[in-house]
């Protein structure tokens, strides 16, 4: 374990606007899955009294790092080569996928996409997005239909306007799990990943300046990851799963 010992604080900067991973709960204090995530990771580097979790709007997130008034963003902060100039990244927390989502009846992760729709099939995407993209580019025979809102594109799979719908699949397992969905629908086949349109999925930022804290989180993630506590800490907030 890399040793932390001569470490000050570690302060977790979020947001409380990014459920389920940090937002405001019934008693107004923070929660969510990246704050249960950062006192596991602290717990498992042994620095817990050191650790704090605080709370501050998406653009004062930066520049308080900048200003040194923390140490670690954990915020769903884009990796591209600009930010990796500026931060260290962990190793990836959770790719997030897109997803098919069709009529319950037809639904089954077990079912091939490209067996299921039929030529031509209408699949409704959100106009513009990355994943109207990536449908075009893996499932050139699928037909796209672009829909301005999520709620537009809902509404398209439950009335049946379109065969099915390609999106974002931490949105859809919400929305499979809320009551709005009336248990219409589910997902089919996948998940299906791609650096390409989706990006590198979300990591923790780390002032460029603590390589020592960088290197400690890493060790603490893959820790987390085969003791099981990862899964459990998952489970507890994406009960519907992403993949």
């Amino acid at each position: 374990m890399p040793d932390l010992s001569g470490a000050g604080r570690v302060r977790f900067l979020m947001t409380t606007d990014f459920p389920p991973f940090s937002f405001l709960d019934q008693s107004g204090r923070l929660a969510g899955f990246h704050v249960d995530l950062a006192r596991a990771l602290c717990g498992e580097l042994d620095i817990e009294p050191r650790c704090q979790v605080q709370a501050l709007p998406w653009d004062e997130l930066e520049p308080a790092l900048a200003a040194g008034e923390g140490e670690v963003i954990m915020a769903g902060l884009q990796v591209s080569e600009e930010s990796r100039e500026r931060y260290l990244f962990t190793r990836t927390i959770m790719d997030l996928p897109a997803r098919f989502v069709v009529k319950a009846a037809e639904a089954g992760t077990d079912r091939v996409a490209a067996d299921h729709f039929e030529l031509g099939a209408r699949i409704g995407v959100i106009q513009r997005s990355a994943h109207a993209a990536m449908l075009q580019r893996f499932f050139p025979d699928l037909t796209p239909v672009p829909f301005a809102s999520s709620t537009m594109l809902y509404r398209a799979v439950q009335g049946g306007w379109v065969d099915g719908i390609f999106a974002d699949g931490l949105q859809l397992s919400f929305w499979l799990g809320s009551p709005a969905s009336a248990e219409c629908c589910g997902f089919l086949d996948g998940p299906f990943l791609s650096r390409e349109f989706l990006g590198n999925g979300l990591s923790i930022a780390v002032r460029n300046d603590l390589p020592q804290l960088a290197e400690g989180l890493d060790y603490a993630l893959m820790s987390l990851n085969k003791s099981g506590r990862f899964a459990e800490l998952y489970l507890r907030y994406f009960p519907n799963g992403l993949y």
